[in-house]
């Protein structure tokens, strides 16, 4: 069992976060709980490594006390996603958070179109986020200006695909499994996807499995907090 100087030298806890929770609610949950089992100071510190939107689930990497300073290092390295793209439509979010806004045809899609599109996206690419992203512009995140309906132009980013396998095709669904870099948009990878088929595409599902060598295998589900 272990201790509050445990946590306040530092520890790094595997959380699979659930569905519609967002990473802060996980973090203050967790914190929550620490601080009340172990009488914890309440500016003890705590922090995830990478946010996972409210709609994805799996490995959230949460550290403690004196290594809330790896976060920056844990960030930075290769993530493992799988999830389903369904193609012939599109979203403002690119995913489920918003309704469909337009349908597009499917009946040209094969299943060696599929798999010879995927080769489109390995390697270092040009991605531009979503409009309804965390990211600032102007002091003001995207999605706010999103949701007021202002259009703000969005620069696109460097980011490297290092595997993109495809694992079942039943149209319109296509699942996979995707190893990327730090910085990489699932989200904007399904609507591209999509427009690289010649028809629509968004993330309907979402989960991430790895970040470096950390598991979501080895992780914990927040019911599981008595196990810390």
């Amino acid at each position: 069992m272990k201790t509050a100087e445990d946590f306040l030298e530092g520890q790094v806890l595997l959380i699979d976060k659930p569905l519609t929770w967002s990473s802060f609610q996980a973090v203050n949950k967790l914190k929550y709980h620490l601080i009340r089992k172990y009488e914890l100071p309440k500016k003890f510190k705590i922090g995830h490594a990478g946010t996972l939107d409210p709609l994805a689930t799996g490995l959230l990497i949460i550290c403690t006390g004196k290594f809330t300073k790896r976060i920056t290092e844990i960030q930075s390295q290769t993530k493992e996603y799988t999830g389903t793209i369904t193609v012939g439509a599109t979203t403002p979010s690119y995913d489920l958070e918003t309704a469909v806004d337009a349908t597009f045809p499917t009946e040209h899609i094969t299943e060696a179109l599929v798999l010879e599109t995927t080769k489109q996206f390995l390697g270092e690419i040009d991605q531009k986020p979503p409009v309804f992203s965390a990211i600032k512009k102007d002091g003001k995140r995207l999605y706010e200006s999103a949701r007021e309906g202002i259009e703000v132009e969005i620069t696109s980013r460097k980011t490297t695909i290092y595997e993109f396998e495809i694992t079942r095709i039943a149209l319109p669904e296509i699942d996979f499994r995707i190893q990327c870099s730090k910085g990489t948009y699932i989200r904007s990878i399904a609507f591209d996807f999509g427009s690289a088929l010649q028809s629509g595409g968004y993330l309907s599902k979402l989960r991430r499995t790895k970040i470096g060598d950390y598991s979501v295998e080895n992780g914990h589900s927040p019911e599981a907090l008595d196990l810390f």
